[in-house]
């Protein structure tokens, strides 16, 4: 769904004002900018509905890649189970998978400190472009 700006056709006046041509602007700027906002609206809103679907799929997945995953530690725990007595297959087992879910959080904690919350590039984006405005408007 995509809308785009339809100008409005106006007769120029001749005898217009510098702050009456500057009203005009500044109407029409913000006009554009409104329609920018609900394009951007309608966009992130038609693809958030993507992403659900997506989402849905994924987790899907997840659950059954946790089944797969439940399943083949009780093959393992059963298999170890015919060598050694049944509840300390089950001990190493769970061992094993402490030691999976350690290396797993210090790795996970050590990248997420990596991670920069502020999207520094919209940020410096959005001061030049305030540069530039207030380099026009004066």
């Amino acid at each position: 769904m995509t809308t785009g700006y339809e100008p409005e056709h106006r007769t120029v006046d001749n005898d217009g004002s510098v702050g009456h041509l500057l009203g005009q602007v500044a109407g029409d700027l913000s006009k554009l900018f409104r329609q920018e906002v609900a394009l951007a609206k309608a966009e992130l809103k038609e693809e958030a509905a993507k992403a659900g679907k997506a989402g849905g799929m994924l987790a899907g997945a997840g659950f059954a890649g946790y089944m797969v995953t439940v399943l083949l530690t009780l093959a393992l725990v059963f298999a170890l189970g015919a060598v050694i007595p049944l509840g300390w297959a089950a001990l190493i087992v769970a061992v094993l998978w402490g030691v999976v879910g350690g290396v797993l959080y210090v790795v996970g904690r050590k990248r997420m400190k990596d991670v920069d919350p502020v999207p520094r590039q919209t940020v410096e984006t959005l001061r030049e472009e305030a540069q530039w405005v207030r380099g026009q408007t004066s």
